[in-house]
């Protein structure tokens, strides 16, 4: 069976790889056509355009950056947008508002597709790696299998938008961690602490994890090349809140990082990692105490 991959970006991209060096059966499109020649040299066919994805695929996954894209490429809202969709398998796996991926299964659905709803946990590096933890709502067991050489964990999360909902939850502690931790790099820069001592003490502390490691040590050595870019994150954290009023839930957290996040996009870093957010904090340090 032949799959579709439409969106080969920061994501995207090693997620294809992933599955086109397993063997699948690949033809892929993208909007910026150079992002497609890995996908060449790994044997996957190359569409000239998202039609020619869904003609030749029994099922479609679509890893876009936001709503308004995987409109566009779905032509949703015109007699195309059912041409497309009738008799495949649509598998969103990118970051959306819930309710937005609710009302794309409802119309799927209608036109005679079926919808997954597959976000992951993870950034660039897992992705690379194939270390990705996806949670899906909707579908089939099935699905599964063709989902597996791109994660090392998939979550079962109910009916749509489950999956969405659960991203945003994860997120959530994502954001706050790496803000929070971000942060206290800064302190210790700020009282003449060791960056160096401080990994090392946060290495072998109950906080160590995956995401403490690879942030703390971009924090050590000011790498900021993107895994996951400042304004990937500062989206997914409007989601976030947006999510939480929708449901009547406090977010004061997620309201101050997105603050963080905005400034760090303001100031020309929101093509870098989520970590330069540390570079909204030393900004306020340099204009003194905020009134």
């Amino acid at each position: 069976m032949t799959m579709g991959f439409i969106g080969l970006g920061v994501m995207g991209q090693p997620m294809a790889l992933n599955l086109a060096r397993a063997g699948t059966e690949l033809i892929v499109w993208n909007r910026t056509p150079e992002r497609a020649g890995p996908l060449r040299a790994a044997g996957a066919l190359v569409a000239a355009d998202p039609a020619e994805v869904f003609a030749k695929a029994e099922t479609v996954i679509v890893m876009l950056a936001d709503d308004i894209v995987i409109d566009g490429v779905l032509q949703r809202g015109t007699d195309a947008f059912a041409r497309l969709v009738a008799g495949r398998t649509l598998v969103h796996m990118g970051t959306t508002a819930p309710v937005y991926s609710a009302g794309l299964a409802a119309e799927v659905t209608a036109a005679g597709g079926a919808y997954v709803e597959a976000p992951v946990s993870g950034s660039r590096g897992p992705a690379e790696a194939g270390d990705l933890v996806v949670m899906i709502a909707g579908g089939n067991p099935g699905i599964e299998a063709l989902l597996r050489p791109m994660c090392k964990e998939i979550v079962r999360c109910g009916s749509v938008p489950g999956a969405l909902l659960m991203k945003l939850a994860v997120n959530t502690f994502l954001i706050s961690m790496v803000t929070g931790l971000a942060e206290a790099f800064h302190f210790a820069d700020r009282h003449g602490l060791d960056q160096g001592t401080l990994l090392a003490v946060l290495d072998a502390g109950p906080m160590a994890s995956a995401v403490s490691g690879v942030k703390g040590r971009k924090l050590r050595d000011r790498d900021f090349v993107v895994q996951a870019a400042v304004r990937d994150v500062w989206y997914n954290n409007r989601l976030i809140i947006e999510a939480a009023e929708r449901a009547g839930s406090a977010s004061p957290l997620l309201a101050v990082c997105r603050e963080l996040l905005a400034e760090t996009d303001r100031a020309g870093y929101g093509g870098e990692d989520m970590a330069a957010v540390v570079r909204a904090l030393e900004a306020r340090a340099a204009a003194g105490p905020r009134r």
